[in-house]
């Protein structure tokens, strides 16, 4: 499992620095994600589907990330954690590339926590805890 969920997260990246170039499909991202899912942060705890609801949610947050000027999210590493022999709580490190205009380009490493499930099909994602990042960009100065 850990090779796939390895693989999971490098084809996640490529996606993400699609997505940046404004070059995305959709289905594609979706269907790193399992049919439901979990998300929680400090804003709070939220579950949804993998539905035209999630791709349309995720497309605005993409628009939103080539707005406040991100130019590359990397991937940094990946770290598993198996919890049995079809899920794992994978440790994800990125590394997020920001234009601040006249300033000078700025990196911000993060970390998101990822429940990931692999039954007889490629690892989905069903769950995810992170950060404030809207208090982290803020902090740096990109609103």
């Amino acid at each position: 499992m850990e090779n796939s969920v390895r693989e999971l997260f490098e084809r996640y990246e490529n996606l993400f620095r699609m997505a940046l170039a404004d070059e995305i499909d959709m289905d594609k991202v979706a269907s790193s994600y399992a049919a439901a899912f979990v998300a929680a942060s400090p804003a709070g705890v939220s579950v949804g589907q993998n539905d035209e609801h999630l791709k349309q949610v995720m497309l605005q947050g993409f628009e939103n990330y080539r707005r406040i000027g991100t130019k590359d999210m990397r991937l940094r590493n990946v770290r598993i954690a198996p919890i049995d022999e079809h899920h794992c709580l994978a440790h994800v490190a990125w590394t997020g590339i920001y234009d601040r205009g006249s300033e000078p380009d700025i990196s911000i490493d993060f970390e998101v926590h990822y429940l990931v499930q692999q039954l007889e099909d490629a690892p989905k994602i069903f769950g995810w805890v992170s950060g404030d990042e809207q208090a982290v960009l803020k902090q740096h100065g990109i609103t």
